[in-house]
């Protein structure tokens, strides 16, 4: 993720700021152009954003609820934006803990939509391709007489996010009580979102053998591959081969998982370019642990600059959160099987496989 800069007081700006907090202007993401953008009036509902003053747009509908700050395509006849465009099922906004946690939830999406759109990967809704186009449904659980809890999880492009995994608490116990080390919600989209691209990159793309090269046979059966992850758990050596121990339990949820991390580290990094950060430690001999994040990882040429960089980052991160008595901030190994896996990813995504 980009730091951004507002173009009328140059203050510093977040990917969720709707308002300059100096200057006072209203602010909107261009998403053809990469940036966040101090808006000016113009003409009936649309906008002039400073960065593109010749291309007028409208704010994206969900903007009425604080839901997205993202302009629509100008000229575009589509009332929601390229990423809002996407939403099945949303909560009852006439219902203020579930628009909270919707507006909570529209956070992380659109961070993943940031993402998706820097490598130009394919975005086709379900209007486009009934069968697999990306559709979310964000969904509240029944009342415990009247069905089971929503689980989040995906589904041939359709991808359910469960409203309740917004709470701060319930995600918490949930985290606890399944042995994860993570959890959050953009940790639960860029899983998800993983399964929808092995679908669309690798299944149809033609890329399986050479994914099973890597993961492993995704031909077996994935109901009892699961039973089975879920009454023996993970095998002994899992770290020497796997991200985590979820990744354990079939192919696709390797492959998953992998690409989770892989937008993880890439995104993280990208912000720590951002800041100018630098990783220098004051002990002798430690040029193992040096780092300037000084490129951008979206666009690097292979995995091994992203992990050299990420490595002594990550250590620094770790080291600092554990200084303020907070859990780490990526609480994971990088074995060398595993980095081949994120090489798997960086290839496929950059169209290198």
């Amino acid at each position: 993720m980009k730091l951004f800069q507002c173009q009328v007081c140059d203050n510093v700006l977040y990917f969720e700021n709707r308002t300059c907090e100096r200057c006072k202007h209203r602010l909107a993401y261009v998403p053809e152009l990469g940036t966040l953008s101090a808006l000016e009036p113009a003409a009936g509902d649309t906008w002039t954003a400073l960065a593109a003053p010749d291309r007028p747009g409208r704010l994206c509908a969900n903007a009425d609820y604080e839901a997205c700050n993202w302009l629509v395509a100008p000229g575009s006849e589509q009332t929601f934006c390229v990423a809002c465009r996407h939403n099945g099922t949303i909560p009852n906004v006439s219902d203020p803990p579930q628009r909270a946690a919707w507006q909570q939830i529209e956070v992380a999406k659109h961070r993943l939509f940031y993402t998706l759109l820097r490598w130009n990967l394919p975005l086709k809704t379900r209007t486009e391709d009934p069968a697999h186009g990306l559709l979310f449904d964000f969904l509240s659980d029944p009342p415990e007489t009247q069905g089971p809890k929503v689980l989040t999880g995906h589904d041939n492009g359709l991808i359910t996010i469960a409203l309740v995994e917004a709470d701060d608490v319930e995600r918490e116990k949930r985290r606890k009580g399944m042995g994860e080390p993570y959890r959050t919600l953009i940790g639960h989209f860029r899983h998800e979102i993983g399964h929808h691209y092995w679908d669309v990159l690798v299944r149809d793309g033609g890329k399986l053998d050479a994914c099973r090269a890597v993961f492993g046979d995704d031909d077996q059966d994935y109901g009892t591959a699961l039973q089975r992850h879920y009454a023996e758990g993970a095998p002994p050596d899992w770290q020497e081969h796997f991200v985590s121990t979820y990744a354990t339990a079939h192919p696709w949820e390797d492959f998953a998982e992998t690409w989770a991390h892989y937008l993880h580290i890439v995104d993280t990094l990208e912000m720590a370019s951002a800041f100018g950060l630098e990783v220098k430690p004051r002990l002798g001999g430690s040029q193992d642990l040096a780092v300037r994040v000084d490129f951008d990882p979206y666009g690097a040429a292979g995995i091994q600059p992203i992990i050299d960089a990420w490595l002594p980052f990550v250590f620094a991160m770790n080291s600092v959160n554990r200084a303020m008595g907070n859990r780490d901030l990526y609480p994971f190994v990088l074995s060398p099987r595993v980095i081949r896996k994120l090489g798997f990813i960086h290839d496929l995504v950059h169209g290198q496989i």
